[in-house]
């Protein structure tokens, strides 16, 4: 077979090559030259398939695979909500070959479980807090038949307890999420926990569950085509990718105002030279064109913090959300 190799092809590769090393990829410790090329960089994601975590990190894969210089492989790990995955991460070695990406969830649990497998402080290395993600107030239109907030609220408030929503499990930011709306509005629901948000989909799809507040990139495509229909969004202003769609807050709930996150992290005692090598790689993946439309096109902010701000957003946030679960009251079952 004729080789495909063409001078320019060569220039513009060792042009990436230069790049890479450039920024200290090729240098690194544990994911460099020392190292064989063929070994995979695993992502282990405590969270279905499907989530809003899982779309992100899939859609940047290739991209950060070829600042790695190493194949990427995405490793589903649901369960408990996102324990049994990050259990996973937090006893790998530190060597930078495997990582995860974590949402508000990590956070949370210490204030949702009385005992945790793992400290999510002092058991990982947060490597950076790449953006956010909106959360929308979603209803199955067969179920519910509404289209604004205030409808919904009329109509659990016409119906106590009658209705029911689902979460990605006990204690997570779905659950937390949905709980804050129903305080929000002085209305009641039963909660319905899923083993992830792809299940959660499914089922809210299907019609065993009514409503729910999810992610939006998990559920965009079921809002194109009527599937699902969201009755609000979590954030403050507007999110630019359902520009249309009025906030919770403007729509008589002003107070409600809750949006995911996710932030990459690696196992404790992750030496900074892969900490930094790994922070510079998602950087130039996610400033990539492909990366960046994709990203805009879910709704997603991206803005990646340094090693050093993702640390202390991590204990701001376990401080905070520490507060918000003890007033919406919300316990794992």
């Amino acid at each position: 077979m004729r080789s495909t190799t063409t001078p320019r092809t060569t220039a513009l590769r060792r042009r990436q090559l230069l790049t890479l090393a450039a920024a200290g990829v090729l240098a690194a410790p544990g994911i460099g030259r020392a190292q064989s090329s063929d070994r995979p960089v695993r992502f282990v994601l405590p969270v279905s398939a499907g989530s809003g975590v899982d779309t992100i990190v899939r859609a940047c894969a290739p991209a950060l695979a070829l600042q790695l210089r190493h194949p990427v492989v995405v490793e589903n790990q649901p369960g408990a909500g996102g324990i049994t995955g990050t259990a996973t991460l937090v006893k790998a070695a530190p060597d930078g070959f495997t990582l995860s990406v974590v949402s508000n969830n990590h956070v949370i649990f210490p204030s949702v479980y009385k005992s945790l497998p793992f400290d999510p402080i002092a058991d990982i290395t947060p490597i950076t807090v790449l953006g956010s993600t909106p959360l929308a107030v979603v209803v199955n239109p067969h179920k519910l038949p509404v289209k604004t907030v205030p409808e919904l609220i009329a109509l659990l408030k016409a119906n106590p307890g009658k209705y029911n929503y689902g979460s990605a499990g006990n204690g997570t930011i779905l659950h937390l999420a949905a709980a804050m709306f129903l305080e929000e509005a002085g209305v009641t629901a039963q909660h319905v926990p899923y083993k992830g948000t792809g299940p959660l989909v499914a089922d809210l799809l299907g019609g065993q569950v009514d409503m729910g507040v999810i992610a939006v990139p998990a559920i965009q495509a079921h809002l194109q085509s009527r599937g699902l229909v969201a009755v609000g969004v979590g954030t403050a202003a507007r999110s630019p990718v359902l520009p249309d769609l009025p906030t919770v807050a403007e729509q008589g709930l002003p107070g409600y105002v809750v949006e995911g996150w996710f932030g990459v992290i690696g196992p404790a005692r992750l030496p900074a030279a892969n900490v930094q090598q790994i922070h510079q790689a998602f950087v130039a993946a996610m400033a990539t064109p492909e990366v960046r439309d994709a990203m805009l096109k879910q709704g997603n902010a991206i803005n990646p913090t340094g090693p050093e701000a993702a640390a202390a957003f991590f204990r701001a946030e376990k401080e905070k959300y520490a507060r918000i679960v003890k007033a919406a009251g919300v316990q794992a079952t």
